[in-house]
């Protein structure tokens, strides 16, 4: 065997350690992607930026860039680092870490109640989630799927549709009277806010053609969990969001005195990187969620075990 043949490859960890930097943007997520120290993982690419004699990276405080010419070669690693991946688990298994993120309120108040069912389904499969209220790059942060609340569209990511998002009022259970009057009932009880959708009351009212409510004396609060445990804690009438809520009509702690069928014009998504096949591991997780909310045959459609 030609020994030249084998000397031409850089040094291994110092390849990895680059793409695990590139991908994260900063040595210190780099070196917790991989177990390694942030020194380690410094000291590696400065390894592989003498081996090839080119600056990768520009330091800009805690966060590094890639060159022009670190860009560029990352972007010819980055396709066989994923064959690498993928050839792997075809011979290892389906076993294996799938990242998830998703809304800290989905995973509180939908995933939580699911998740031993989840496991017992997949129990070779190490769940790590990584609950965020902010839309996290995929690829920087090396998620695998992602729960996205929105209409679906994103650029560089796909998506496939789980539920529909539907907002309704919702009180505590008895706190108004049967067949109460929407109108009356927003006068007449304390009105429930959530900071981060302030206008839904006026268009919960103007969609049932009422005059909107004053919010003068409502209580904001920052999450969609604290407003159901102040709803179920009696202290007025909030805007409950669907499937979030079931549970607590379910075990009858709150109940919708005006109906539950009002769409919000959002929904909740599955999402990926739309430049990178799934892994083994991270397609049985996506069947997974599917099959739970539109059912095995959607789920076999659209994960079939055998593209597996």
């Amino acid at each position: 065997m030609d020994e030249t043949r084998l000397t031409a490859l850089p040094p291994l960890h110092a390849l990895r350690s680059f793409h695990a930097a590139a991908q994260c943007g900063r040595f210190r997520d780099a070196a917790s992607a991989l177990g390694l120290t942030e020194s380690a993982i410094s000291h590696q690419v400065r390894k592989l930026e003498d081996y090839l004699g080119v600056r990768l990276f520009e330091r800009r405080g805690n966060a590094v860039q890639l060159t022009a010419a670190g860009a560029s070669y990352f972007e010819d690693i980055d396709p066989p680092f994923a064959a690498i991946r993928r050839a792997t688990e075809r011979l290892a298994g389906p076993g294996g870490r799938v990242t998830l993120t998703l809304p800290t309120s989905l995973v509180t108040m939908w995933l939580i109640p699911r998740l031993m069912e989840l496991e017992a389904a997949l129990p070779e499969i190490k769940l790590q989630l990584a609950p965020s209220n902010r839309i996290i790059d995929l690829k920087r942060e090396q998620i695998d799927l992602a729960l996205r609340h929105g209409k679906g569209s994103w650029p560089g990511i796909a998506s496939v549709h789980l539920f529909n998002e539907q907002t309704f009022p919702v009180c505590k259970t008895g706190l108004l009277p049967k067949n109460a009057d929407p109108q009356e009932a927003l006068r007449s009880v304390r009105l429930i806010v959530n900071a981060f959708h302030k206008e839904e009351w006026v268009e919960w009212a103007q969609a049932r053609q009422i005059e909107p409510p004053s919010l003068d004396n409502a209580m904001v609060f920052d999450g969609t969990e604290q407003i159901i445990e102040a709803v179920a804690g009696g202290v007025g009438l909030g805007i409950g969001r669907r499937p979030m809520i079931d549970r607590w009509i379910d075990d009858g702690r709150v109940e919708a005195p005006f109906g539950t069928a009002d769409e919000s014009g959002y929904a909740y998504y599955l999402a990926w990187r739309d430049d990178t096949e799934l892994s083994v591991p991270a397609r049985q997780v996506a069947r997974w969620f599917v099959a739970a909310c539109k059912g095995a045959k959607a789920a076999e459609a659209m994960f079939a075990p055998a593209a597996a």
